[in-house]
C-alpha cells in the first residue's frame, strides 16, 4: 500500500465504537425501577471515531485504521467512513458499544462493553498504514488502554512506524483499570517513540505518577524524543505544551458547554490540523482549542467546518 496523497496525511488508529447518550441524569434511579431522560442521540463514537468525524470536518487528509465486529451495527459504522472501512478486518464478536449519561454539571458517566476494539492487532494497523511515509505524515494512536490486543505491542509498534518514516502521537485515554507502577513500566518502554504526547490533565498526572501537573508534565516529556512535545487538554483553561525547556501556554474562550462528550478528540484533530499545515505549535494549540469549543457547545453533535476556521485562522496566526 502506497500513500498516494499530495497533501500529509493523518492515520488515525484505534477505538471506533457505537456511543448512546443520554441527558440529563440528575441522580441514580433504584434498582429495579425506569428513569425517563429528555434527550438520547446515537452517533459512531470512541476517541478514534470522534477525531476521525472532526478531521472530516476540518478536511484534513486522514485515514481511519481500525477493525469491525460482524453485528448488525457493523455495516452502519463502516458505511460513515467509506474510504476508511474497506480496509478494516473483521471479527466474529459484537461492535463495541459505550453508554453514556450526563449529569446536570456536564460531567458524564461511561458504561461500555469489551467488543470488536479488545481485537485491534498489530497485524490489523499495519496492513493499514503504507510502507513509507510521505513528507509530514502522522500517526495518531487513541484509546491506548481500551484497546488491549494492540497495547501489548505497543512497543514493537511505536518503532515499526518510526522506521517507516511517521511522526508519532498518542492520546492514551484513562485506564479502566486504573494507574499502577507496572502500568507505568509498560508506558515507558514506549514513549522514546512518541513524538506528541497528547493528555488530560488527571491522565498526565496519573501516568506520571506525580500530583503537580509541571512536574507530571516534565517527568513525560524527559522520556519522549528530543524536540518531542507534552500536550495537556485543560478544559476551560485551554491547553499548555511542554518541549524541553519551553512551556507554551493557550487559553481559551468562555462558552456554553451543552455536551463534552469527545471534547479532547476535537482538540486532537484541531491541534494535528494545524501542524499537517506547517504552522507553529502556538497556532496547533489555538486550533485545537477552537475545534474543541466548537464541538462541545453544539447538540446535536457539530465539528468545526474547514471555512469556519479559515474565517478566524488570522486572529489565530
Amino acid at each position: 500500500m502506497m500513500n498516494t496523497n499530495t497533501r500529509p496525511t493523518l492515520y488515525v488508529v484505534g477505538n471506533i465504537n457505537v456511543d448512546v447518550i443520554m441527558s440529563t441524569l440528575h441522580q441514580w434511579p433504584q434498582k429495579g425501577t425506569e428513569a425517563m431522560l429528555d434527550h438520547s442521540e446515537l452517533r459512531p463514537g470512541g476517541s478514534a471515531g470522534n477525531c476521525a468525524l472532526a478531521l472530516a470536518a476540518l478536511e484534513t487528509p486522514y485515514r481511519l485504521v481500525a477493525n469491525q465486529g460482524n453485528d448488525y451495527f457493523s455495516p452502519w459504522l463502516a458505511q460513515l467512513f467509506p474510504e476508511s472501512s474497506l480496509y478494516w478486518p473483521t471479527y466474529s464478536c459484537e461492535t463495541s458499544l459505550t453508554f453514556g449519561v450526563t449529569h446536570p454539571d456536564n460531567e458524564r458517566t461511561f458504561f461500555s462493553n469489551q467488543g470488536h476494539i479488545t481485537r485491534l492487532s498489530q497485524d490489523d494497523v499495519l496492513h493499514q498504514i503504507p510502507l513509507f511515509a510521505g513528507n509530514g505524515d502522522t500517526v495518531l494512536l487513541c484509546g491506548t488502554f481500551l484497546c488491549s490486543t494492540l497495547l501489548v505491542d505497543y512497543p514493537a509498534l511505536l518503532q515499526t512506524l518510526r522506521q517507516r518514516g511517521y511522526r508519532i502521537a498518542v492520546d492514551t485515554g484513562w485506564p479502566p483499570q486504573g494507574w499502577s507502577d507496572a502500568l507505568r513500566g509498560q508506558i515507558a518502554d514506549w514513549l522514546p517513540f512518541c513524538d506528541i504526547l497528547l493528555l488530560n490533565e488527571v491522565e498526565t498526572c496519573g501516568m506520571a505518577g506525580h500530583e503537580d501537573l509541571y512536574t507530571a508534565a516534565r517527568t513525560l516529556n524527559r522520556q519522549q524524543p528530543a524536540d518531542a512535545a507534552c500536550v495537556v487538554k485543560c478544559g476551560p483553561d485551554g491547553a499548555r505544551m511542554w518541549c524541553g525547556e519551553r512551556l507554551l501556554q493557550a487559553a481559551a474562550h468562555p462558552i456554553k458547554v451543552v455536551d463534552t462528550i469527545g471534547a479532547g478528540d476535537s482538540f486532537n484533530a484541531g491541534f494535528l490540523t494545524a501542524c499537517l499545515h506547517g504552522h507553529s505549535a502556538t497556532v496547533a494549540l489555538r486550533w485545537g482549542i477552537r475545534a474543541a469549543s466548537h464541538a462541545i457547545s453544539s447538540s446535536p453533535r457539530q465539528y468545526l467546518d474547514w471555512n469556519t476556521l479559515k474565517t478566524c485562522a488570522g486572529e489565530m496566526i
